[in-house]
Order: C-alpha cells, then structure tokens, then sequence
C-alpha cells in the first residue's frame, strides 16, 4: 500500500475522533485492580449497587488469564497482589471459592505466598474488611506533615501522586477501621492457622532493616500518641486534602489518591451526602467505561491534554494546514486548559510565575513539565486567530518550564530536584515509585519545546542536553520513564538533540541509531515489553511490534537524517512498510499491548490513541520531511518568541 495511503487514512480518522471542543481523548487502559477497588470502596462506604458489581465483575472475569491469574499488562506474568484484588472483587460479586476459576486463582496465591506475600496498599484494602490485622501493617502517623520542608521523609519529599496517597493514608491508617468483610478468605492463606506470621528483621546496618525498626517505633508511638497532637494532625491532613480537591471532584485526576481520600474524609466526619463526598464519587462516572457487551472498567486516569497535544503535532506534520479547523479548535481548548494559579510545585518554587498545563481535564493543582513542553510545541503549530493570547501562554509555559529545571540541568515530571533516596526505603511504600526524579523523556521534551522557540543556545537548554549526552546508556539508548522503554527514551531524546543543534553524525546519534537498527523486529517494526524494566538485559527494545514503538523508532532515525528516501537506512524503509502492511481498514491499528508507563514495572498503561497520534507524526514526517516547527502564528522553525532566530537550530 502506497505509505500516503496509509497516512490519509490514519489521518482521518484521527480527526474524527476530535470532540466538538477541539480535545482528544483515548482510554487510558491499566489493570484490574482499579475496578475490584471501585467494588471495595463502594462495599465500605456503603453504596455498592448490583448493577456496578455485575458489570465490574464480568470484565473483571473477562481479564483472568487462561491460569486463573491476573496480570499488571498485556501478555505480562501473573501478579500476586492484582489477582487477590481481583478475587476479593469476585466474591463481592458472589463468585464462589469452589467455582474452578476461583480455585485456580486462590491456588495461584498459596503458591506465591499467599496475603502476607502482597504489596501494602493490598493489604491495607483487606484490614478495611477484617482480613488482615491493621498491627501487621506498617505505620505511618499523620504527624508527618508536621515536619518542616527541609527535613528528611517531609510531605514534599515524595513525588506527587504519592505524596496526594500518602497524606489520606495517614488518615485511614491512624483510624484503622474495620467494617466486617461478609465472607472469610482463609483460602488465600499459605497457613490459616498462622496466617499473619510476622516477616524477621533485615539486619540492622541495612537500610531496609534501619526502617523496619523505625516502623516499630511508629507502631508505638500509634498506642501511646498524644491525642491531642494526633487531633491537631488529623485535622491538618483532612484540610490539605480537601484544599487539593479539583474543579471536577477528583484528587490529582489519578485513582489512588481519589479512593484513599475519599476513605479518609468519610473517618473524618464527612457523610455521603457533603459536597465533598458527593463531587468525589460522581467524580468516578466520568472515569468509568462501559462496553457494548455491559461490561463497566474504570480508568486510572484521563489524557485529554496530553492527546490533545500529541494529536495537534501528529496532523501538522501530516500536512493539515496551520490554520485547520480542528488544528485552531484544539489549540483554542489548550489554551483554556493553562493553569495560571500555584501548586504543590510552587513550595519548591515560591517566586516562580505559573504557567504550563497537566495531563487531565481538571488538575490545576499539579500541572507537569512533559505536557507543558508538549503544548508549546502543539500550540506552536497553529494559526490562532488571537495571535497575543497563544503567545502569552507560550512565553508562560516556557518561562515556567526552565523555572522548574534541576540542579543537574534537567526535568522532572512534576516538581523539582524530588530526588531523595529515602521515601522509597519506607516499609508503606513498596507500590512503585514514589519520587520523580528528572528522566531523559521529559527533559528531551523540554529541549525540544526551547529549541522550537528558539532558544537552543540558552545555557539551562545547553545544560540539559549536556545531561542527555551524559546519560546515554553504553548501548547506545535512552532510559524511558514514562514510556516503554528504551526506545520510548531513544525516540525522545534524538528529535530533541538534533533539534537543539546536535549534528546527526555525532557520536551519541550515531549509537542510538545503530541501537536502533539492531532492535528491529525481523517483521520490519520495533516493540519492546514492559519486563525491559525488569530484566532489560533480556528485553530491552525487545518485544511484539507495534505501532506505537515503531513510531517512536522512525520518529528517531528520521531525526537522525536515516531517511525519508531510505538512502542512509533501510530499517526505515522496513518500518515504514510496517505500519503500512499492519493498518487496519479504519485507518487506526491493533495494539494490546502496554507500551505507556506509570510507575516503571509496577504500574503499566496502554493509552489507546497512541497506537494513532505517534505512527501519523511518524508517517507524516517521512512523507512531508522533517516535523513542521511552525512558530507562533506560522512562522518558520527557530524564530524565537521576540523574533528573532538564535544559532544551532535547525
């Protein structure tokens, strides 16, 4: 099929996936463990209805693996805590535990170690019910957010969807309810005669070991704290929580801190029927999904923003004019998306002017860094008829984005130099990443959006790419952190390089493209498995093809100079002919596997509009040329926000 085929078709039918407000949505598809908590929040607060529970609980079934098991993404090993989640939800739903498919998951468990072999916040979801005793949990008081900013393990030192989950946690944790579950689950227990053995001690001169006895000072001082400080503290937290409640009723737009706050404000006093409550559950509607077959399954999360963005790039470089419809549509939905008000970020930051825009609908409260650089570069593509007003909010974005720069010269997600080792050493926090460190994803990203507005040669963009070239692994690739993996990094960071005035025959480039090359699939595509994060020397850049990381491989070597004539590379050609030969009627593709990342090997996201947005920016290049940096109003890549071109642009 002739690749402007391909093109035309995809680029169709991405514009008809445009809502008449100008944004784009995909699902943001993660894993069954937020549909059996939706069950389990319903069941303590008492508002479960059977019509949620039918539904949830036959996608719930419809996700079990051929094992009895779960798993966290597509074709990915069972997963102990997920499929005790899930059978938890199942028996909610009145699956029996003699039902085989019920057996088969609980034998699972016992095999694995059973409850006592699962991550916290599992465990915390049974003590709610009685299945597991709140003194075997670890503890971590709402004191906590009496330390001051400067002080180890502070509120601030955590990332910031775990700092949202942790401040409502001290909550529920101080309370330590029990609503009596209906049924046992004594089959889910290595040794129900001694079901909560407690974990030995790692020694003391250990970090894990130092923490754990720490842990049992906490537990001591739960018996004996001072109320009244404990009532000081629990008031603080029922404040900063309901202070960090959005337009739209959610916590951070993210399912964890919304559950966990929902939970804590109902022991503090909130009943059903408080406004607060009341926005927080009708919050989960829109979060919820329901398939032709009535099967109900929520997200984790939305992407409005971030698809947004991605999908205004896609169709310039496809060739849609600047001043398109539905280009001038979305930009006019961004530009009423910045958030111009402080947040969490600005403790670090005080004197920082705001300025950028977060992933989700409503999230004034944490906008990041990834989708700041995104929308500039989006907005920068458009032909707006308020020239002034998307200039204002570009120079903003960026303004504001080099004022959230590190120390070491790059970008974090969300807050800045969030980089202390220790909040991941807590016993409590062992679901994943609870820091956010600066990644090469979004500091190429924030390179990429400087170089476009033409400031290539200002030395904190100079000193990010300094710490891009630093940070190259030996093979060649990028570290992914918010994608699949390392050619979710490699695909980043090249564009970003050689726009900021890296030569394509550098060194760095001419690895990453080597790397590139060698991961091929035989098939002509690349992909790479979530398990890279686990094992990369087994599985990094390897994995099923797939549209997404395909798009990601070419949007690099065409960066690279490695086509679009095939001249210099014929793995371009090959991936080219990929996505062509895969396209489904429709225009779109098949892609069940999870190429998008939350917290690296422990939470796991396909965004569905990927396997869309990335192979049209990346076909779209191959046909048109290099990606249209249109500046502000139209105007040529390079040209600076005064005007003006400065050197080592492209």
């Amino acid at each position: 099929m002739p690749v402007a085929e391909t093109l035309e078709r995809a680029t169709a039918h991405l514009l008809s996936l445009q809502s008449p407000e100008g944004w784009w949505k995909g699902d943001l598809e993660t894993n069954v463990t937020m549909d059996a908590e939706d069950l389990l929040l319903r069941e303590f607060l008492g508002v479960r209805t059977a019509d949620q529970t039918r539904a949830t609980a036959a996608w719930i079934r419809s996700q079990q693996r051929a094992d009895g098991t779960w798993a966290t993404f597509h074709g990915g090993p069972p997963e102990l805590s997920t499929t005790v989640e899930a059978y938890v939800a199942l028996r909610l739903a009145g699956d029996t535990p003699d039902a085989p498919h019920m057996q088969a998951a609980a034998r699972y468990v016992r095999e694995s170690g059973g409850i006592a072999a699962t991550r916290v916040f599992t465990r915390i979801w049974l003590a709610l019910f009685g299945w597991w005793p709140w003194d075997r949990l670890p503890e971590l008081p709402p004191e906590i957010l009496f330390l001051p900013r400067w002080a180890p393990l502070n509120i601030y030192a955590f990332g910031q969807w775990a700092r949202q989950t942790i401040v409502p946690l001290t909550v529920v944790s101080a309370h330590r309810p029990v609503r009596p579950g209906p049924f046992t689950l004594t089959e889910l227990h290595t040794d129900p005669a001694d079901p909560h053995r407690v974990r030995p001690l790692a020694p003391a001169a250990t970090w894990d070991g130092l923490f754990q006895r720490l842990d049992r000072l906490m537990h001591h001082y739960h018996r004996y704290a001072v109320r009244p400080l404990r009532r000081v503290a629990l008031a603080r937290a029922g404040r900063w929580i309901v202070d960090r409640q959005e337009a739209d009723g959610c916590w951070g737009g993210i399912q964890p801190p919304a559950v966990y706050s929902l939970i804590a404000l109902h022991l503090l006093g909130y009943g059903l029927d408080h406004p607060v409550m009341k926005a927080g559950m009708d919050a989960f509607d829109g979060f919820t999904v329901h398939t032709e077959d009535g099967r109900r399954w929520l997200e984790a999360c939305q992407s409005p923003v971030w698809d947004t963005c991605l999908a205004t790039v896609a169709l310039r470089d496809a060739g849609l004019p600047a001043d398109h419809p539905a280009l001038v549509r979305a930009a006019d939905w961004m530009l009423g998306e910045e958030i111009t008000t402080p947040g969490d970020w600005s403790v670090k930051r005080p004197r920082l002017a705001p300025g950028g825009w977060a992933f989700e609908f409503q999230n004034d409260t944490y906008p990041d860094i990834d989708d700041t650089a995104e929308v500039v570069l989006a907005l920068r593509r458009v032909a707006h008829p308020e020239p002034a007003r998307l200039t204002g909010a570009v120079r903003r974005g960026v303004e504001w984005s080099l004022g959230m720069q590190s120390r070491n010269g790059a970008w974090g997600a969300f807050d800045v130099d969030n980089t202390s080792p220790l909040p991941n050493k807590l016993p409590f926090c062992d679901f994943g990443e609870v820091i956010d460190p600066p990644s090469a994803d979004v500091t190429a990203h924030v390179v990429e959006m400087l170089a476009e507005v033409g400031r290539a040669r200002d030395p904190r963009t100079l000193r990010g790419v300094a710490w891009l070239l630093e940070n190259q692994e030996p093979d060649g690739s990028w570290f992914g952190r918010w994608g699949t993996n390392y050619i979710y990094g490699t695909g980043s960071v090249l564009p970003a390089l050689v726009a900021a005035g890296i030569e394509q025959d550098h060194p760095a480039v001419r690895r990453a493209v080597h790397w590139l090359e060698s991961r091929q699939n035989p098939d002509g595509g690349w992909g790479e498995d979530m398990r890279s994060y686990d094992d990369p020397a087994t599985w990094a850049g390897r994995g099923d093809s797939t549209a997404s990381q395909t798009a990601w491989a070419l949007m690099a070597l065409l960066a690279a100079g490695e086509g679009p004539d095939g001249a210099h590379s014929a793995a371009v050609e090959r991936g080219v002919r990929w996505l062509a030969r895969t396209q489904r009627p429709d225009g779109t593709w098949d892609e069940p596997q999870f190429t998008g990342t939350g917290f690296p090997w422990d939470f796991s996201i396909n965004y569905h509009l990927y396997r869309l947005v990335f192979p049209v920016t990346a076909l779209g290049r191959y046909v048109t040329g290099q990606p249209v940096g249109a500046g502000v109003g139209g105007h040529r890549a390079g040209t600076s926000l005064h005007g003006t071109t400065s050197g080592g642009e492209r």
